[in-house]
């Protein structure tokens, strides 16, 4: 499968904004936002006026390229949510949310989404006690995430829980650290979902 595997402050260069893809350096001045705050490549400095599908199609990308997620997937995503009840966007954005490597990321165990999800891949992390390496498994109320005890003498997650306090748990999860573990105590609401993205220009996007 397909996947990017250039730089990540590119991306964010590219969107004009910080998209957070490298975890704590994106809180530096060691951004590549902050120090050029202009899109990659030769032509990045020349000021565009987007049109309205433009707008929506870059929605889209920022956030696929947040949750590392590919268009096949997004777009099942996307189907997914049109089929629930409720706001299309909440809840496409809730499924992403829902995804086991970006559980972990907010879990604190991992220092992004793209860590997370080669934690995930290597079989570092149990759901209800049982082992899964498929990033894209989509947790629910009352699933409990554990590091296997095997893992638990990793030096990276011990470094990425030892920050814990400082990065902040979202409250729809419950974490113990002492035992390296995690619950989703619910769904995340809108205002929980802390993401640059207008989900409303996406649901208008496939709605074409």
């Amino acid at each position: 499968m397909a996947r990017y595997t250039g730089a990540l402050c590119r991306l964010c260069r590219r969107e004009g904004e910080k998209l957070f893809l490298k975890g704590d350096r994106c809180y530096t001045d060691k951004c590549a936002v902050e120090r050029r705050r202009y899109g990659p490549g030769q032509h990045g400095q020349r000021r565009r006026k987007l049109s309205d599908y433009a707008i929506q199609l870059r929605e889209k990308q920022k956030a696929k390229e947040i949750y590392g997620v590919l268009e096949r997937q997004f777009k099942r995503y996307y189907h997914m949510a049109e089929r629930r009840k409720g706001v299309t966007g909440t809840n496409l954005l809730q499924i992403l949310e829902r995804r086991l490597d970006n559980v972990v990321y907010r879990l604190g165990f991992a220092c992004n989404r793209r860590q997370a999800r080669q934690l995930v891949n290597h079989g570092h992390f149990m759901v209800n006690d049982r082992k899964v390496n498929i990033p894209s498994f989509l947790v629910k109320p009352g699933d409990i995430i554990s590091v296997r005890e095997k893992s638990k003498n990793l030096s990276v997650i011990a470094e990425n829980v030892a920050k814990i306090e400082h990065r902040g748990i979202p409250s729809w999860l419950e974490v113990d650290t002492n035992n390296l573990s995690g619950k989703v105590v619910r769904l995340p609401t809108r205002d929980e979902i802390d993401i640059p993205v207008q989900e409303q220009l996406i649901v208008e996007l496939y709605s074409k």
